[in-house]
C-alpha cells in the first residue's frame, strides 16, 4: 500500500520534473529611465504612456526614454544524452557506477534442496508412546 502510494508520488514528481524542464517562456520588462513600470511573463507588457513621438508638421522625432527588455528563458530541448557526448572522465564514472550498481543487486546461487520430493513413509506404531520415551 504504502509502496504503492510511494511510487505514484514519485512518478508524478518526476512528470513535473521533466515538464517543468522543458518549459519555455519569456519575460518582458518595460523600463521608463530607470524605473521599472512592468513586468510580464504572459501577456503584453504595459507602456507608460510617453513613447516615441513624431510629429508630421515638422518631422522632429523625440527619442523615448523608455526601453523594453525581453529576456527569454528557454527549456531543454533534448531530453535525451548521448553517450558519446560526455568526455572520457564522466564516461568511465558513469561505467563504473552502472557495473557497480548492476553486481549490488545479483541474485544468490539458487539452493539445491537434495530431498525436496521426499515424503516420509506412514506412522504405523508409534515408538515414543510404545515405549514411554518422551522428548522435554
Amino acid at each position: 500500500m504504502i509502496t504503492s502510494i510511494l511510487h505514484k508520488g514519485f512518478a508524478s514528481i518526476l512528470a513535473l520534473l521533466v515538464l517543468f524542464s522543458t518549459f519555455s517562456f519569456t519575460v518582458e520588462k518595460h523600463y521608463c529611465g530607470d524605473h521599472l513600470v512592468d513586468t510580464a511573463i504572459f501577456t503584453k507588457v504595459k507602456n507608460c504612456g510617453m513613447e516615441e513621438s513624431t510629429t508630421t508638421e515638422a518631422t522632429v522625432t523625440k527619442k523615448s526614454c523608455c526601453k523594453d527588455v525581453v529576456e527569454i528563458i528557454k527549456g531543454q530541448d533534448e531530453l535525451k544524452l548521448n553517450f558519446d557526448d560526455l568526455d572520457t572522465n564522466a564516461q568511465f564514472v558513469f561505467t563504473a557506477f552502472v557495473y557497480s550498481y548492476a553486481q549490488l543487486y545479483q541474485s544468490l546461487p539458487k539452493q539445491i534442496v537434495p530431498h525436496q520430493y521426499y515424503s516420509p513413509p506412514n506412522l504405523v506404531i508409534d515408538y515414543q508412546v510404545l515405549h514411554d520415551v518422551f522428548i522435554i
